[in-house]
């Protein structure tokens, strides 16, 4: 299959990264190669760019559209490993940093990755295939107070308990296999008037579940502060989020890199001697335009925080 994604705030994310000819940028989740290939196209002989994805699709493909910049080196490993990423290749700093943290339309739409709830496949989820942990496993031998947890958590579902209940009480019978099943499950569980206002019944579960396969959110902080780090003086660092918990996690990261100082509010003078690392420029996130949902659905959701290194 093609690999298809339509990059999301394109120009938004290219002027938010300020480029400079001459820089040294980061597209941290290359996917469908949309943006690396507008960073690139701004790039002078002098500068680079660093495409870092852990799906090996997302990497064949960003070879093949990216193959006649001689100025770009494709890396396959997750953001998570940024600092060491970078060690490995030399580089001290970067100019700029992108992240697009949603699930390309290639991993959605390709029914062997059971990403989807539209789609009946192997409950996979995974990312990057090297993972051992796919989602089947998550389903089938996670405690119930686990499944509710992450389901609760990461889906912000308020029908947890009852979907972990009825999981727990099929998977006895025979495990569970399939994103088909799985949807059958969860419909069952959601009480039918539930079922009939807001989107698929099933859309929280497989969020939170492709979450704790790849380790979604609790990699995302570290992963930023890393990042902020390797920053030159005016770096910027753009980072499209899909959804409330990941974005939550984006604004307070850079709100803490803004303003460090842990020291009392009646103090007189900062004595933790914490610094400011960021200068946020993006008090509200930038939001797609009605042109742009109209075009792309799948862009809906989407907002894009931008910071800047000082």
């Amino acid at each position: 299959m093609e690999f298809r994604h339509i990059s999301v705030l394109r120009n938004e994310c290219i002027e938010g990264l300020k480029i400079r000819p001459d820089g040294i940028y980061v597209d941290g989740t290359l996917g469908g190669a949309g943006h690396a290939a507008e960073v690139l196209k701004r790039l002078g002989p002098d500068g680079r760019l660093i495409g870092i994805d852990q799906d090996e699709v997302a990497v064949a493909n960003g070879q093949e559209k990216l193959g006649r910049f001689s100025n770009v080196t494709i890396v396959r490993d997750n953001f998570r490993n940024f600092a060491a990423i970078m060690e490995t290749l030399g580089i001290q700093t970067v100019d700029g940093v992108l992240l697009d943290l949603g699930v390309s339309s290639k991993q959605l739409d390709d029914g062997e990755r059971g990403f989807s709830y539209m789609q009946d496949a192997p409950l996979d989820m995974r990312m990057d295939r090297r993972n051992p942990r796919t989602a089947a496993e998550i389903v089938n031998q996670y405690s119930q107070e686990e499944l509710r947890r992450i389901i609760q958590d990461y889906g912000e579902e308020r029908w947890s308990a009852r979907i972990a209940s009825f999981i727990v009480q099929e998977r006895e019978k025979e495990p569970i296999r399939t994103t088909g099943d799985l949807v059958r499950i969860i419909k069952e569980a959601v009480p039918k008037g539930a079922r009939q206002d807001g989107p698929h019944p099933a859309k929280r579960t497989f969020q939170a579940l492709r979450i704790e396969v790849n380790q979604e959110l609790s990699i995302l902080e570290g992963a930023i502060r890393d990042m902020a780090e390797r920053l030159s003086p005016g770096g910027r660092i753009c980072i499209l989020t899909f959804h409330s918990l990941e974005d939550r996690i984006v604004k307070q990261t850079f709100r803490s890199l803004e303003n460090p100082c842990t020291c009392p509010k009646d103090f007189p003078v900062c004595v933790c001697g914490k610094k400011q690392v960021l200068r946020v420029i993006t008090r509200k996130p930038i939001l797609p335009g009605a042109e742009e949902v109209k075009e792309n659905p799948r862009s809906r959701s989407a907002k894009l925080r931008i910071a800047e290194r000082v």
